[in-house]
């Protein structure tokens, strides 16, 4: 098994750098915010001008397209064409407008000019009513298809964070890619999406009154073009202002959610009661929200300004057009009916040019952070588990499995965590990783279960190595009974068989040979009990029963290779002795790999090893350890004379 490297980032133009971390606004008495190498955009988008945007856009709509043509064709189509055959009969309308103001305006009685203009005005209400009904049917396609695209970003990214292998989750600079995909990026798509159909809409209203001038007269087009210029840079600007913000605020925003989650959260409300934290926690969250505060009523300040001058140009231009339009009729370049038709094109075409604006502008910047999530799941898909050779399938019930020369480093890691370390478990042993803090025990673990992936050396089943074996696959032969183990928000069955089918007889012999029976009894509804507060109805558990029906997990699932992680962290003495002579039980026939610092429940161990700062120190049994005196022999002597009764002085 290997995991492909990161791709590298796409190389950029040169351009000049975004201001430093320390250069920016801080909340006062606060850690300076860390630089992301994401916030490169910010840069980008400083930089970003009209010109810009129109060489990049026809990218960003392609990839809405398709990820719209994906999610569903018939919608799709619908929301494009619908828009397009409305915008045919608005221009359609435009000039039938001509023929009524024509028979308005030529001489004669009123009755009988009116009774000529009734075809013409027929044909104008008949495109307009036609024009809405398209437009509405658009909208119907359009609101369909955005929960369907949606449901297709969530599942793409939730697919790959769950498949991804386990250490790009230790890679802070993946993490940040996947809560930046994740808070914006998976949202940004489908409003990307209709953004794009806006666009399209709004492309096709501006044509369809650019065509209609054209017919009216050429000289009125041109000058409509031109209004859409101050208009253009002024949405652009300000898009710009708004993202730049947001990457600036990014890691404050993180910061007030954390300490938001401190002062909401069940868990940690006892300890901020007992430690009378509570002004600390007030006072922080204070500060970071006033420094929030304070950047985005800037930017709002900034914004308007912008705004306002924007619309002033456009007014200008706007005014030019009707001037022009004034000298045409002054030298009789048209005639009052055309000129008429003409304002009206004019007006339609500004409405359509500011929709398309801002469509436009809309589009860049969602793109923009929809390209954070299509890179993040290009990045993902780098991290997956990919096979080495042709599969093979791991042994049903191994007769060994070992490790060779295995060294492993975490992402961005100075030293490895474990190196060179060659380990052997043999079917029905019950083998034990001891060692102090931080000496690679749960690592080694995690490589045994398949989780994570040696950059060197090798593990194998029987004569099958895990790097060709699909991962999936492996951990189907693996239970485990971890320390840190999930409180899953379900019922207490579900919390048993995980996703397994639900055998009675072996939910109650999971259960009982776990001690968790003791915990089923005293649930309100039993097995159907929901274990989570936050629920009505629902029951909470303490830790050590918490521990137990995590125990009762892995036992139900009754695979080859059973792994115990600190098992009994949570329990007491007598529930922690009990849970060590239920594994011992359930050991027969399987293999355990046992971690845990309570070394006297080491003693029933076949074989331990002793790690040290990533490496095998010792290996042995209980009683050749201790006659060597050693590392173990030294933490097994420091644990029991704790419980040896001193002499008082």
């Amino acid at each position: 098994m290997r995991i492909r490297p990161r791709s590298p980032e796409p190389q950029q133009p040169a351009e000049p750098q975004a201001a430093p971390a320390a250069d920016r606004p801080e909340p006062p008495d606060q850690p300076k915010l860390s630089e992301h190498r994401w916030t490169a955009h910010t840069a980008e988008l400083a930089q970003t001008g009209v010109r810009q945007v129109a060489r990049r856009l026809p990218a960003l709509i392609g990839q809405a397209m398709s990820l719209a043509w994906r999610a569903n064709r018939r919608d799709t189509a619908a929301a494009v064409g619908l828009n397009i055959a409305a915008g045919l009969f608005t221009a359609f309308g435009l000039l039938a407008t001509t023929g009524v103001l024509t028979a308005l305006f030529s001489a004669g009685p009123t009755p009988d000019r009116v009774r000529e203009a009734l075809p013409s005005l027929v044909l104008v209400a008949s495109a307009f009513a036609l024009q809405g009904a398209l437009q509405a049917g658009a909208g119907w396609a359009q609101a369909r298809l955005e929960p369907q695209i949606e449901r297709i970003v969530e599942m793409r990214l939730y697919r790959l964070s769950t498949g991804i292998d386990l250490a790009a989750l230790d890679d802070p600079d993946f993490l940040d890619d996947l809560k930046r995909a994740e808070m914006r990026g998976m949202l940004a798509a489908p409003t990307m999406v209709r953004h794009t159909i806006d666009l399209i809409t709004g492309l096709v209203g501006v044509i369809a009154a650019a065509g209609a001038l054209g017919v009216l007269h050429p000289v009125l087009l041109p000058l409509l073009l031109l209004t859409a210029v101050p208009l253009a840079w002024a949405s652009v600007r300000t898009a710009r202002m708004r993202y730049i913000t947001i990457l600036t605020l990014v890691a404050s925003r993180r910061r007030r959610g954390i300490l938001s989650d401190l002062m909401t959260n069940r868990v940690q409300a006892a300890e901020v009661r007992s430690f009378t934290v509570r002004d600390l926690l007030l006072r922080q969250y204070h500060d970071l929200a006033t420094h929030e505060r304070d950047v985005e009523l800037d930017l709002t300040r900034r914004q308007a300004a912008t705004r306002v001058l924007g619309d002033a140009l456009q007014g200008i231009a706007g005014t030019l057009v009707y001037v022009a339009l004034g000298l045409l009729l002054w030298r009789g370049a048209v005639p009052l009916a055309v000129a008429g038709a003409a304002v009206l094109a004019i007006r339609t075409g500004r409405t359509s040019l500011a929709n398309l604006v801002y469509a436009v502008n809309r589009c860049y910047e969602e793109g923009l952070y929809f390209a954070d999530y299509l890179r993040f799941c290009a990045i993902a898909e780098t991290r997956l588990p990919v096979l080495e050779e042709a599969p093979l399938t791991p042994p049903a019930r191994f007769g060994v499995i070992r490790t060779e020369d295995v060294t492993f480093t975490y992402p961005g890691a100075d030293a490895p965590s474990l190196r060179g370390v060659t380990v052997e478990l043999r079917r029905g042993e019950i083998v034990a990783l001891v060692g102090e803090n931080g000496s690679g025990k749960t690592t080694l673990a995690k490589i045994l279960a398949g989780l994570y992936f040696p950059q060197s050396g090798r593990v194998l089943w029987d004569e099958v190595p895990l790097g060709r074996v699909d991962p999936e696959e492996l951990r189907e032969r693996i239970a485990v009974v971890a320390q840190d183990h999930t409180h899953w928000p379900m019922t207490a069955r579900q919390n048993v068989i995980m996703g397994r089918p639900d055998v009675a007889a072996a939910v109650d012999a999971a259960v009982a040979a776990s001690g968790a029976d003791e915990v089923i009894a005293e649930l309100a509804h039993g097995y159907d009990t929901l274990l989570d507060r936050r629920f009505d109805g629902g029951a909470e558990l303490s830790g050590g029963q918490w521990q137990r029906l995590a125990a009762a997990r892995g036992f139900y699932r009754d695979e080859p290779l059973l792994i115990c992680d600190e098992p009994s962290a949570a329990l007491d003495a007598r529930a922690e002795h009990a849970l060590f002579e239920r594994i011992r039980s359930h050991a027969r026939g399987r293999t355990v790999l046992l971690i845990t610092h309570r070394l006297a429940s080491v003693r029933m161990a076949d074989r331990v090893y002793v790690l040290e700062k990533g490496e095998i120190v010792e290996h042995g049994d209980h009683l050749s350890l201790m006659s060597d005196g050693g590392l173990y022999a030294d933490l097994y002597t420091l644990q029991a004379s704790a419980y040896h009764a001193s002499t008082p002085p």
